[in-house]
C-alpha cells in the first residue's frame, strides 16, 4: 500500500476534449513523480466526479492530498472542496485528507502571462506599447474575490510594463465582457491588441474566444489583433503544482482573497468560516511586494480549501 495519494482535481469542462487534455495533464505531472500515486477526478461535466475521486483516491492509502488544478478561488473551491472533503472523511474514517491550496494568481502565474504578452508582441508588425491594447480575459465568476485575483495580474501586467491600456474581460458571468474592452480600446486610439486568455486547458469557452475574435476582425478591420492560447502545460505551471502539492494546508506564496465574497458572509452566517490573518509580500513580483492577504487554514470540518 502506497502511503499516499494525491488527488487532482479540474473543473471539468463539456467538452471532452478539454477533460482528456486535463487528463495528460495529469500524467505529466505523475511522470514527474514515478513513485507517486496520482489520480483525477473533476468538479463537474466529467465522468468521474468529486465524491467518487475521493473514495478512489482513499482506496489503500493513509493519506489523500487534495490538489485543486483551478486558477480562481471561487464557490468550487471555497465551499464545495471542502465540504465534499469532509464528507470522505466521515465515508473512510481511517484516511487524512488535507487539501493544498488552488494554483491562484500569483508569481508563478504573473510569469507565464508575461511570457505570453512577450509572445504576442513578437507576432505584430508594430510592437508599439503605446498604441498597443492589452487584454486578459478569464472565465469569470459570481465571487467578487476570485474576480479580483485576475484584476491583481492586470495591475501587476501594467506596472511591469510600459502598456497605456491593459484591461480586464471575462467570457460569462462577469462583466465587462471581451466585445466591450475592445470597442474601447478602439475608442482610446490602440491600433493592435493582445489577448490573453486566463486559461489552462481547452474547453467550448476557450473555442468561443476564437469565433469571437474573428468577429472582431471583421467589426475592426484596422486594428491588428494577436490572440494567445491555454498554457496549462507549461513548466512553471507544473513546477507551481509541485510546490502547491508539497505543502498543503501552508498556502505557501499566497492566500485567498475573501473580503466582499458572498461564500464569506454565507459562511459567516453559519459561523462555519474560521480566519486567521497574516500578511505576506511573497506573492507579489520583487517590485511589488507588500499589501495584505487574508490566509485560510481549513480545520477538519468545511470550510475552505487553502
Amino acid at each position: 500500500m502506497q502511503d499516499t495519494c494525491y488527488l487532482l482535481v479540474g473543473h471539468g469542462s463539456r467538452n471532452p476534449a478539454g477533460n482528456a487534455e486535463t487528463g495528460r495533464f495529469a500524467e505529466a505531472w505523475g511522470a514527474r513523480h514515478p513513485g507517486r500515486r496520482v489520480e483525477l477526478c473533476f468538479i463537474e461535466h466529467a465522468e468521474v466526479l468529486l465524491p467518487e475521486g475521493l473514495d478512489r483516491a482513499a482506496r489503500a492509502a493513509a493519506r489523500v492530498v487534495v490538489v485543486p488544478v483551478i486558477l480562481n478561488a471561487a464557490g468550487h473551491v471555497k465551499m464545495e472542496l471542502p465540504a465534499a472533503i469532509e464528507a470522505a472523511r466521515r465515508r473512510h474514517p481511517g484516511v487524512r485528507f488535507d487539501c493544498a491550496r488552488h494554483l491562484g494568481m500569483g508569481r508563478a502565474l504573473f510569469a507565464v502571462l508575461q511570457a505570453r504578452l512577450d509572445g504576442l508582441m513578437r507576432t505584430l508588425a508594430v510592437p508599439d506599447p503605446r498604441t498597443t491594447g492589452v487584454i486578459l480575459l478569464g472565465r469569470g465568476s459570481s465571487d467578487a474575490g476570485a474576480n479580483g485575483e485576475l484584476a491583481r495580474m492586470a495591475r501587476w501586467l501594467f506596472e511591469a510594463n510600459d502598456f497605456e491600456l491593459v484591461d480586464l474581460a471575462f467570457t460569462g458571468v462577469a462583466w465587462p465582457r471581451l466585445e466591450r474592452v475592445v470597442q474601447r480600446q478602439a475608442l482610446l486610439g490602440m491600433t493592435q491588441v493582445c489577448i490573453v486568455p486566463v486559461y489552462l486547458f481547452s474547453g467550448i469557452l476557450t473555442e468561443r474566444i476564437g469565433i469571437q475574435v474573428e468577429r472582431l476582425r471583421g467589426q475592426y478591420p484596422t486594428l491588428a489583433f494577436a490572440l494567445g492560447e491555454r498554457f496549462g502545460f507549461e513548466p512553471a505551471i507544473l513546477d507551481l503544482l509541485d510546490t502547491r502539492a508539497g505543502d498543503p494546508h501552508a498556502a505557501p506564496g499566497g492566500l485567498l482573497e475573501c473580503d466582499g465574497c458572498r461564500y464569506r458572509a454565507a459562511a459567516e452566517a453559519g459561523a462555519a468560516h474560521h480566519h486567521g490573518h497574516a500578511h505576506h509580500a511573497a506573492d507579489a513580483p520583487a517590485h511589488l511586494a507588500g499589501g495584505c492577504a487574508q490566509r485560510h487554514i481549513p480545520p477538519h470540518h468545511p470550510t475552505h480549501c487553502a
